[in-house]
C-alpha cells in the first residue's frame, strides 16, 4: 500500500497551491486526484467539477472524473465522462473499458458487450488484448498470458482490467484475487495503481 503520510502530504501541497492560486483550474484537478488516492471520492468529485467550472475546455480530459463517479456509483455520469473522453482520445482502450464497466454495473455484462465501442490502435499491446477480452474475443487467461511477456507495467494492467472484468461479470472472488495481486505484487508509481488501492479499500479488502 501507498503511504498514507505521503498522500496526506501530497494534499496538502494541493491545498497550499489553491491557496494561493484559487482559480487555477488545473491546480483543481491535481488535489481532485489526490482526494481521490486517499479513498475521498466525493471530494475529489467536486475538485473535478470545480476545475471545469474555471476552464469547461478540460471536460473532454476528465477521465478521473469518470473513475470517481464509477466509485461513487453515479454509472450514468460515469458513462457519458468516458464518452466525452473518446472524442479527443478515441483509442484508448481504458476509456472505452471503463464505459463498459459503468454500462455493466448499470445494465449487466452483455448489454455493455453490445455497446463496447471499438478501439484499434492503442499503442499498448496488452491494452489490446484487454479490449478483445471485454469484447469477448478473448479469456481472462489470455490477457495474463500476454502481460506475463511485457514486463510489470503490462501485468499490473493485465491482472488489474481481468479482476475488473469478473467485477462486471459479478464474480466478486475472482474480482478479489486479480486486483488484489495488480496492487500487492506490481506496483507502480501510477495513477491506476492508486486506483487498485482505493479499490481494495472500498470494497473492504484490505
Amino acid at each position: 500500500m501507498a503511504s498514507h503520510i505521503s498522500l496526506v502530504v501530497e494534499l496538502s501541497s494541493w491545498n497550499n497551491v489553491i491557496r494561493a492560486h484559487p482559480y487555477n483550474a488545473k491546480a483543481y484537478i491535481r488535489r481532485g486526484m489526490a482526494n481521490f488516492k486517499l479513498a475521498e471520492i466525493d471530494r475529489s468529485i467536486q475538485d473535478f467539477d470545480t476545475a471545469e467550472k474555471l476552464d469547461p475546455s478540460v471536460a473532454p480530459y476528465l477521465w478521473q472524473r469518470g473513475l470517481s463517479f464509477y466509485y461513487a456509483e453515479r454509472f450514468v455520469e460515469g458513462a457519458k465522462q468516458f464518452e466525452l473522453d473518446l472524442t479527443v482520445n478515441s483509442q484508448d482502450v481504458e476509456e472505452t473499458v471503463w464505459r463498459y464497466l459503468c454500462i455493466a454495473r448499470l445494465e449487466g455484462a452483455i448489454a455493455a458487450r453490445n455497446s463496447l465501442l471499438v478501439v484499434k490502435n492503442d499503442p499498448r499491446q496488452v491494452m489490446n488484448w484487454i479490449y478483445e477480452l471485454y469484447a469477448g474475443n478473448r479469456t481472462p487467461d489470455d490477457v495474463l498470458a500476454a502481460g506475463e511477456k511485457e514486463g510489470n507495467s503490462a501485468r499490473f494492467y493485465s491482472h488489474l482490467y481481468v479482476g475488473l472484468y469478473y467485477e462486471s461479470e459479478t464474480e466478486q472472488e475472482k474480482a478479489q484475487k486479480f486486483i488484489t495481486k495488480a496492487a500487492q505484487e506490481y506496483q507502480l508509481d501510477d495513477y491506476m495503481w492508486y486506483l487498485a488501492n482505493v479499490h481494495q479499500q472500498l470494497r473492504g479488502w484490505s
